[in-house]
């Protein structure tokens, strides 16, 4: 399929405004509105130095039916990013998370069921629950449900994460009832400039520009599966392209780390000591292990991930934020207040 006019919700944010840069670049016939509540996430910066021809910002709610109408009757398909998603946020207040995650997406896909626009809804692996680590696996992680497939049992373990849950089944419910011409993608944790500041890796990154000491959750043997913003946009592009309708597509880069190694290689790509952080309490059931199993998105649509390098993908975030520090700097002191208030 081919698309020349898009609307990316949550295009402001950290993923969305990559995946913007992302189709500005490689596809310059596209015209791309995007959509954002412009919440503490969200920054016009992030759109800087785009053609004002070519992106258009409108700063307005997801769950605003009367502007998402008028937006999505001239568009050709929407692309879903805009979600309230920090873990920490969503354990102190779940109602952002209800009226976003699973209104704003109802209010989406009304207006494309109405107008036949083709939809492709953005999600997390983190609506699966998550795996047991590798040591705890039968042969050391050779066990059976090792990875998250499409297959996968949804087992949400905290607000945010049953928000995504909830909007899936949305999306999953409409295609089935009403033909939305919808797909849906699972993505596992990704990293790369323009995160906000709360988020793990900006935070030690950042931590150490201020001279702050990085922090580590309880033993740090939580596992992430990374991948490089820019990856996650290709195969977003490619399932937006190539999906078939109906189709959830997991993405993954093989990027499996726990946060004590993620974190220690901060501290040493920065030329501090493999120790210079303190250990602070545990989120509230924090998931162990996530895990991708993209197979599904390689072999059947062609995509494969480019920056499968952690280390070398590391550094150049690590670069971004050092050489951007006027972006984050103005909230770093309230993003690590509200940190100390809970003990993290």
């Amino acid at each position: 399929m081919e698309y020349k006019n898009i609307i990316v919700t949550g295009g402001a944010g950290f993923i969305g405004s990559n995946f913007v840069h992302y189709v500005a670049k490689n596809h310059p016939e596209v015209h791309i509105t995007v959509l954002d509540k412009l919440t503490y996430a969200g920054n016009k910066e992030n759109l800087a130095g785009l053609d004002k021809s070519q992106v258009e910002l409108v700063v307005g709610d997801i769950a605003d039916e009367k502007l998402v109408n008028e937006l999505v009757k001239d568009a050709d398909a929407v692309v879903h990013y805009a979600a309230e998603s920090h873990n920490d946020n969503s354990l102190k207040d779940p109602s952002p998370f209800i009226q976003t995650n699973i209104i704003g997406t109802y209010t989406l896909i009304e207006a494309c069921r109405k107008y036949n626009v083709r939809f492709h809804h953005v999600s997390t692996d983190e609506v699966y629950g998550d795996l047991p680590l590798r040591e705890d696996l039968p042969g050391h992680g050779e066990g059976i449900g090792e990875k998250f497939t499409s297959e996968s049992r949804y087992n949400p373990s905290s607000p945010y994460s049953s928000s995504k849950a909830s909007s899936d089944l949305l999306v999953k419910a409409w295609v089935r009832s009403f033909n939305l011409q919808a797909t849906i993608s699972n993505c596992s944790n990704n990293y790369g400039p323009y995160q906000y500041i709360e988020k793990f890796i900006p935070r030690q990154i950042t931590n150490v520009l201020s001279g702050i000491k990085p922090k580590l959750y309880g033993t740090g043997k939580n596992v992430r599966d990374w991948i490089h913003t820019e990856d996650h946009s290709s195969a977003v592009w490619t399932i937006l392209t190539k999906g078939k309708i109906g189709e959830t597509y997991l993405i993954g880069a093989d990027g499996e780390q726990n946060n004590k190694d993620v974190l220690e290689l901060i501290l040493e790509l920065m030329g501090q000591p493999s120790d210079a952080y303190d250990v602070v309490k545990d989120r509230p059931g924090h998931d162990l292990r996530y895990a991708i199993d993209s197979t599904k998105l390689r072999e059947e649509l062609g995509w494969k991930p480019q920056f499968t390098d952690f280390r070398s993908g590391l550094e150049s975030t690590i670069k971004w934020y050092t050489e951007n520090q006027d972006w984050w700097k103005k909230d770093k002191e309230l993003v690590e207040e509200t940190y100390s208030k809970n003990g993290q």
